[in-house]
């Protein structure tokens, strides 16, 4: 049984290490810096589409707030109303329309209370801000 010697010595394919070029260093920057920039801007939408769904929410129960005082007013009107024509038997209607009104005012009153809290959710997008102030730091290596 005869065996063919196999050739072990192979020869080194040798490439030597590249050293970047300084344009192609400019370019990886650029491409490094406008990618921070974009994720940068990508936070501050996030942080702002929370805070304006809270204001939003906020706006909305105000509005809500208006129109029942809207309603409250049109209930007064009609009490005062039914108060000088005064024409009943038991618990007047002038009162019972009263009561209505206190219903719905007191219910307002509630509403701009939820509204105002949720005003004071908004703001602004802190990590965003913080986050960008780091950029000159790490651009110049002190990050």
């Amino acid at each position: 049984m005869a065996t063919e010697p196999v050739n072990t010595v192979s020869t080194p394919e040798s490439t030597p290490e590249e050293e970047p070029t300084i344009g192609r260093l400019v370019t990886d920057a650029s491409r490094d810096i406008s990618s921070l920039i974009s994720k940068e801007i990508q936070l501050a939408k996030s942080e702002l589409k929370v805070s304006l769904k809270a204001g939003g929410t906020g706006v909305g129960l105000f509005a809500a707030a208006g129109f029942l005082l809207v309603l409250a007013v049109i209930m007064l009107s009609v009490a005062i109303a039914y108060f000088i024509n005064w024409n009943g038997q038991g618990l007047a209607l002038h009162w019972a329309f009263l009561i209505v009104f206190g219903f719905y005012a007191l219910l307002a009153a509630l509403l701009v209370f939820v509204g105002v809290r949720k005003v004071k959710q908004v703001r602004a997008p802190e990590r965003a801000i913080s986050q960008g102030k780091e950029i000159p730091r790490a651009l110049k290596g002190k990050a």
